[in-house]
């Protein structure tokens, strides 16, 4: 309304000299009162448009009727003024903000009244000429009302697309919180089973054997303690990932690759289930992530016989790589059975499959040809 406003007040200020002379036959308030009332509703053209243009075309109306001839030759006639304009810039605004059906039907009103106006106060070919020129004017006032009509909705749609796209982008980013969190709970699910079940075991061989043999004792209560430390390490690594503190990121550790499984495997010996591990290849320069994969399908694969092969329990850890793959197999001998959770779809298990899907791998389970428990993964390094 206020640049609205600086056009009434622009026209109004071209307007004054007029009557300020009164050089036409027409009276000052007339003059004045038309003047107003065709400048006026430019004021709220955009907030109420067509009652803008309606109070505009009754103003138009009015100088139709009373600026007529002056009756004197020597006083020339008052046919059309500045403001006029206002009906031309009333079209243009129901053109760009209202609609086509609307604005036609107001150029219908516009039509009537050109050809009224000129075939009244003009006289052969000058009322031709006018016609033609107001007829233009108003043209002209259609063909910028759809310019800037085609512009706003073209911008309207570019506002509606740009809250779409931050709803998806919204939506997006809750999907990746939750896929994150499910990663960080696999991930902690491997790091906290593993961990519990070496200091598990390791304690209860520290209880039997605290009197018969206090060396072998203190041995398996400091590997629980080295356990611990190790599961708590990698918990604070986890759950710092999760934090948005930048000077925390430092120092997080590096994640677990195919080079520490041999770590793993001798964690595991230290609580007594002897592991056979078999590497062929390179691993070293594995990418991070079929890495880091690699390590938690062999932690969880030994957590599990930890857990349920039972007493007498060893395993074998074989990894090959070639040009195209790496193929993993984790086999164990033991007495005890899977619990039925497991061998149904466990976490674990289903976390295991996970790590192998991401890659575009594959991942099976189940019992051994010849007994105990089998996992037996392939990775694909091309899809890595």
């Amino acid at each position: 309304m206020a640049g609205d406003a600086h056009i009434a007040v622009a026209i109004a200020l071209f307007e004054l000299p007029l009557i300020a002379s009164n050089w036409s036959g027409t009276a000052t308030w007339v003059l004045l009162v038309v003047g107003f009332a065709l400048i006026a509703p430019l004021v709220i053209r955009r907030r109420h448009p067509e009652l803008s243009a309606y109070l505009v075309l009754m103003a138009g109306v009015a100088q139709l009727v009373t600026h007529g001839p002056s009756g004197d030759p020597e006083i020339p006639d008052l046919r059309l003024r500045l403001a006029d304009i206002a009906l031309g810039i009333a079209l243009y605004t129901l053109v760009a903000y209202v609609g086509r059906r609307q604005a036609a039907l107001y150029a219908v009103w516009l039509a009537i009244g050109t050809v009224t106006w000129a075939l009244w106060r003009f006289d052969g070919a000058d009322s031709v000429i006018m016609i033609v020129f107001v007829s233009i004017v108003f043209a002209l006032s259609w063909v910028l009302g759809e310019f800037v009509g085609a512009r706003r909705a073209y911008n309207s749609e570019v506002e509606r697309r740009l809250a779409l796209l931050e709803t998806e982008r919204d939506h997006q980013a809750k999907l990746a919180v939750g896929e994150e969190r499910a990663r960080i709970a696999r991930e902690l699910h491997d790091v906290v089973a593993h961990a519990v079940s070496v200091m598990v075991v390791q304690s209860e061989g520290a209880a039997y054997a605290v009197r018969s043999d206090p060396d072998l004792a203190e041995q398996a209560i400091r590997t629980v303690a080295q356990t611990g430390r190790d599961a708590l390490t990698e918990m604070r690594r986890l759950l710092g990932v999760l934090r948005s503190d930048p000077a925390a990121e430092t120092g997080r550790a590096p994640q677990p690759g195919a080079q520490s499984i041999s770590e793993l495997a001798e964690r595991v010996r230290a609580v007594g289930v002897p592991v056979v591990l078999e590497l062929t290849g390179e691993l070293d320069d594995l990418p991070a992530g079929v890495g880091l994969g690699l390590y938690r399908i062999v932690q969880e694969a030994l957590t599990n016989t930890i857990k349920h092969a039972g007493p007498g329990a060893s395993a074998s850890v074989k990894v090959k790589r070639t040009a195209e793959q790496v193929e993993l197999e984790i086999s164990d001998r033991g007495r005890g059975a899977r619990r039925g959770d497991l061998a149904s779809g466990g976490n674990g298990l289903i976390g295991m499959r996970e790590r192998a899907n991401v890659f575009g791998g594959t991942l099976t389970a189940g019992p051994g040809p010849t007994g105990g428990w089998r996992v037996h993964a392939v990775l694909p390094l091309s899809a890595a």
